[in-house]
């Protein structure tokens, strides 16, 4: 099942995907927080409880694109409590990119932290059912003022050396009474960062995060097939600037999603009831890496197999806010 979140009459709506065209209204007071919380307090199936509030009043899919209707798959009441973060070097074609980008000016044969950090999941992220892995490499990206709607733009600011796209798979999860993270289901993710900024030391990989991001348009329910195919591409002027396939999906990770779910949520700030989370789970190719710089207007449009529509942004530059100063009270 996939399901979506669009605005009406200033709501949070709920819809079940019918198909390409169509979605089926849910009844929803909260939007899909609401329901998640709901099927968490009767000890019920997400799915069968959509299947009972679903509503039978059809909505036009095309429309609420046209429209800019859609919302994030996953929103919070507040955003503060919805936290997006993310791992990277997870994916069995993102090491040599990685490694290139972060190789020594002097030549150096020594592997870079990034191909050691690679080797290391290879080797150890795949741990047997119940234990635990190597910890990936893990980073924050932001809390849900950073989450731009399917078809929004992507404000970049002034201050950045770069925009680029970093197509994924992201889970989406609730966290119950009782302290435990529920998995809703998986996304099309669009992690998004600055890629000249981390390129210049490692040690700014922090900075180049802090940047919005996409997820959706739709929520796919249950487990994430194991081997995703996918394509990333950039439309400039309504022409592809450049496009690649990619696959994702725990057959192409060097890392199990468990043990990357284990490493975020092992921290107990993580698990705290009531919020909302967003994790990426590592992107296996970057417009990047083939000396792509995107401009403003230039248009990411990520597919994946199964997930629906495809998650689509502009990218919309911003003028320099200048000097950020903090007055004493």
């Amino acid at each position: 099942m996939r399901i979506i979140q669009f605005k009406q009459d200033g709501r949070t709506c709920v819809g079940r995907v019918i198909d390409h065209d169509q979605v089926e209204l849910v009844a929803a007071d909260d939007g899909v927080y609401g329901l998640a919380l709901q099927a968490i307090a009767e000890n019920a199936a997400l799915p069968a409880l959509i299947e009972r509030r679903a509503t039978g009043t059809r909505v036009d899919y095309q429309a609420l694109v046209d429209e800019r209707r859609l919302l994030p798959p996953l929103t919070h009441p507040d955003p503060a409590h919805l936290l997006v973060s993310g791992t990277g070097l997870t994916h069995l074609g993102s090491a040599a990119s990685r490694n290139a980008m972060h190789a020594k000016i002097a030549q150096d044969p020594a592997p870079s932290d990034s191909m050691k950090m690679f080797k290391l999941g290879v080797e150890g992220g795949k741990p047997a059912a119940g234990a635990a892995g190597v910890q990936p490499e893990w980073f924050y990206k932001g809390d849900g003022g950073i989450v731009v709607a399917p078809e929004a733009d992507f404000p970049v600011p002034g201050f950045a050396q770069d925009a680029g796209e970093e197509p994924e798979l992201a889970g989406v999860y609730v966290i119950d009474p009782q302290g435990r993270p529920r998995r809703i289901g998986f996304a099309i993710g669009n992690e998004f960062s600055d890629h000249v900024t981390e390129r210049f030391n490692y040690l700014w990989l922090a900075h180049s995060k802090l940047r919005p991001c996409a997820f959706g348009p739709e929520l796919l329910l249950g487990e994430a097939p194991a081997d995703l195919q996918g394509t990333s591409r950039i439309v400039r002027a309504e022409d592809t600037l450049w496009e690649q396939p990619f696959a994702t999906g725990e057959a192409n990770m060097s890392h199990t999603l468990a043990n990357l779910e284990h490493h975020h949520f092992k921290y107990a700030q993580f698990r705290r009831p009531g919020d909302a989370h967003v994790h990426f789970f590592g992107t296996a190719t970057l417009s990047f890496a083939d000396q792509v710089q995107t401009r403003d207007g230039d248009r990411f449009e990520i597919s994946l197999q199964g997930f629906g529509r495809p998650l689509r942004n502009t990218v919309r530059y911003q003028p320099d806010a200048g000097l950020a100063q903090a007055e004493g009270l």
